[in-house]
């Protein structure tokens, strides 16, 4: 199929690239810590400690890349398949010591990206918007290690796919295109329960994570 072709049926094809700011929301929870024995951790006076798991407000950067088709010129379907780093960070309030102190954790996931989006098209500006489904290829074990002292069921809490949505906008100049998303999380990335009575009655830890993506585009055809 020539480029002419292609344009004259609203069909398009391409690679894109660019960045992830996303961030992991999750709320917070002061929960019981245990040793590596199963037995309540003690603190400094003896008693067993109880420690605050808290989300943070930093963002992590990631990068995305991969293809898109596109069909229809004004009104168009725009399915894609994306490989995809993202993350966050959260705090560990340790209160075993006189002064609680606090540790950050920061974590990173690489996922597939599948998004199926429907637009609208007037001259070089698109909107766009609908549902992605995100299939976990990797994570850098710091979220295990963190909250292994907290729950006994982690491993079984990651899931495997994610369900959520994306909107934005985008601009073609020629056959380059720039394309600003917001996404975000119907599922939960990870949901466990902790161990023991947490203090605020809260005896479930919820993650999810949002993003803003930033990437450019080059239409092949």
């Amino acid at each position: 199929m020539s480029t002419v072709q292609a344009q004259k049926k609203g069909f398009a094809f391409g690679i894109k690239g660019g960045v992830n700011l996303s961030r992991l929301t999750m709320g917070n929870v002061f929960t019981t810590r245990y040793d590596d024995n199963g037995n309540p951790y003690l603190g400094y006076d003896g008693k067993a400690v109880s420690d605050n798991l808290k989300e943070s407000f930093d963002t992590k950067t990631g990068f995305v890349g991969g293809i898109y088709a596109r069909f229809g010129r004004v009104l168009f379907i725009q399915p894609e398949v994306l490989v995809s780093t993202k993350g966050g960070s959260f705090e560990i309030i340790k209160n075993d010591q006189a002064v609680p102190v606090t540790q950050t954790i920061n974590v990173k996931y690489s996922n597939i990206d599948v998004p199926l989006l429907v637009g609208l098209k007037a001259g070089p500006i698109r909107i766009l918007a609908g549902p992605v489904t995100s299939f976990r290829i990797g994570d850098n074990q710091r979220l295990r290690d963190a909250f292994k002292h907290y729950t006994s069921n982690f491993n079984d809490s990651m899931d495997q796919a994610t369900f959520g949505y994306q909107f934005g906008a985008g601009l073609d100049l020629g056959g380059v295109s720039i394309d600003v998303r917001k996404e975000g999380s119907f599922t939960n990335l990870a949901s466990f329960q902790v161990n023991g009575t947490p203090v605020d009655g809260t005896a479930k830890v919820k993650q999810k994570i949002t993003s803003w993506q930033v990437t450019l585009g080059l239409k092949l055809f």
